[in-house]
């Protein structure tokens, strides 16, 4: 794609965000007093038990700090989960006489991990300037791990009590090892990134929030990568709120799995040898959980 076709798409992407809604408070990413820590923790669990079993845990945690013209925030996070298959076969001389013996299967279906820090600077007015870096590891996606910095300018255009937008615009750098490494993409590349952060309180207890990054890989305009989160909590008490989020995960170049190549379609196939084949271009995860401010 064309850089000038590629600036359309983030053009439209920013366009798409849900400015006619109003920001944040309550119980969800709660900015903290000058000069004090606040931390903000996630909490979701499931669990099936009997004759299926299956766990699902999801925590995040966001710990900040406000002075008069900076502020810092350290994000961590994640998401696994797992199923467990029952098998039971009976033993015996005929059917009035047997035992039953049950074995267990346990196989990983998801997880997903991440940690970042930011620093935020007002140079004057609207504007200022900021830095980061992260990592983070999504198996099911491919990657293993990924590095990543980032550093450059920003405008905070509306800054109210009940509706808060920002737009970023930085230089990244970007080191990822996948899990099957294809040999014809690089590990290692610069990017230019934008985004978002668009917060508006609904009423006295409910805060909407839509979070989004999107980023170019220079070396190569068809690899973009975004990352999307919507969400809305809804406050019980000064300390404690309920949240659902959907997050969408996109990879327009997503990483390689390598799966088995069978002479003919199962069951009949024989395994000949391994291909590589490329994931999907989207993730998306789904959380409803509880919220503790501190």
């Amino acid at each position: 794609m064309r850089i000038a076709q590629r600036a359309g798409v983030l053009l439209a992407a920013f366009m798409c965000l849900p400015i006619a809604a109003a920001p944040p408070a309550c119980a969800q990413d709660k900015p903290a007093a000058d000069g004090k820590w606040s931390d903000t923790a996630e909490f979701s669990y499931v669990a099936i038990a009997g004759n299926s079993e299956a766990t699902t845990l999801g925590f995040k945690n966001t710990l900040g700090r406000k002075w008069e013209k900076s502020s810092f925030e350290l994000k961590a996070g994640g998401v696994r989960a797992e199923t467990t298959t029952k098998t039971r076969v009976a033993v015996g001389p005929d059917r009035n006489s047997f035992s039953v013996i049950e074995e267990k299967d346990t196989v990983l279906n998801a997880e997903n991990y991440f940690l970042g820090g930011r620093f935020d600077h007002t140079i004057s007015g609207r504007l200022f300037w900021f830095a980061g870096a992260g990592w983070s590891r999504n198996r099911f996606a491919g990657v293993e791990n990924r590095y990543e910095t980032a550093g450059g300018l920003g405008n905070l255009w509306i800054d109210t009590d009940r509706t808060k937008f920002r737009t970023d615009y930085a230089v990244s750098y970007t080191k990822e090892d996948d899990i099957v490494q294809s040999p014809n993409v690089k590990d290692k590349f610069a990017g230019f990134r934008v985004s978002s952060k668009y917060e508006h309180k609904l009423g006295d207890s409910t805060t909407f929030v839509n979070d989004l990054a999107i980023d170019e890989n220079l070396d190569d305009t068809t690899d973009l990568r975004g990352n999307m989160i919507n969400s809305v909590a809804v406050s019980m008490s000064k300390r404690l709120a309920l949240k659902v989020s959907l997050q969408w995960l996109y990879d327009h170049q997503p990483a390689f799995q390598q799966i088995d190549l069978l002479n003919a379609p199962p069951p009949v196939g024989v395994k000949t040898d391994t291909v590589l084949d490329q994931l999907d271009t989207l993730d998306t995860i789904f959380t409803a959980s509880l919220v503790v401010n501190f």
